[in-house]
């Protein structure tokens, strides 16, 4: 909207633009905004340039011819030895250039070049010989009808099976525990969240959680509510309680929501 003022060369608002654009990017925390200030950035650049190409200044243009006439004379050319033809031609420039004249400019214009080192081996080259062709390799055609049985790798196989055995022993840990405990003092009523809440690991509350669910899905264990409307935890105390409850279908699934938070 402000082109022709955003260009004056007395006026700094393009400036005052990137200034602003710098505190803002301060509190960019979504996609959009930083496509936003991307943008700007686009069209502050091409300001900034149209507005350099504006501004005039008093330094020299540069001039090809004085340029050539300068660097043969650093290449050591002598004029006074000139070719008999050139001598004949109006307005030509002739001379003659020592051996080394290509030489002498190619070691000063190294100077100001950063050259990456050639690379050689250390043992000779390599003999490049063609590709051997490889032997295509048909598939097997699946057979119509039932499904192959996959194999299981046998690696993965002995990590399930490893997994599997260190939660059965967790879980067996966990309910010697809560046998222990209750065997000691029956009066007393074990509180859920104090069984399996850890106080210094969250990741390790929600393996406790996970583990007690097998000990409540198997029977060796029911939960109930006290009078402050909180989970407790008991052990059965026979395999008849819990065929009873099974036959009765009075185990329910219930699912917990315990956020980071809510844990500490």
């Amino acid at each position: 909207e402000n082109h022709e003022d955003m260009l004056s060369s007395k006026s700094n608002r393009l400036t005052e633009a990137l200034e602003e654009a710098n505190k803002l990017f301060s509190g960019v925390s979504c996609a959009r905004e930083a496509a936003l200030d991307a943008q700007f950035l686009v069209l502050a650049s091409n300001l900034g340039k149209e507005k350099a190409n504006e501004l005039h200044s008093e330094m020299t243009t540069f001039d090809s011819v004085a340029f050539a006439e300068d660097l043969l004379t650093f290449m050591g050319i002598n004029r006074i030895e000139i070719d008999e033809n050139d001598s004949d031609s109006e307005g030509a420039s002739g001379g003659y250039l020592p051996t080394s004249a290509w030489q002498k400019l190619g070691e000063e214009a190294e100077k100001y070049f950063r050259r990456a080192p050639s690379f050689h081996y250390m043992l000779g080259s390599f003999k490049s010989d063609p590709p051997v062709p490889r032997q295509r390799i048909e598939r097997q055609k699946k057979a119509p009808g039932g499904e192959q049985k996959r194999a299981m790798p046998a690696q993965l196989k002995k990590m399930e099976e490893s997994h599997q055995e260190a939660t059965e022993k967790e879980v067996e840990r966990i309910l010697g525990l809560l046998q222990t405990h209750f065997k000691n003092d029956p009066s007393t009523p074990i509180s859920f969240f104090d069984l399996v809440i850890d106080p210094n690991s969250f990741a390790r509350t929600v393996e406790n959680i996970f583990h007690v669910s097998f000990i409540i899905r198997d029977g060796f264990a029911r939960l109930k509510l006290d009078d402050d409307k909180l989970p407790i935890i008991e052990p059965c105390k026979d395999n008849r309680g819990r065929e009873d409850d099974h036959r009765s279908q009075a185990r329910k699934q219930v699912v917990i929501s315990l956020s980071y938070q809510e844990w500490k």
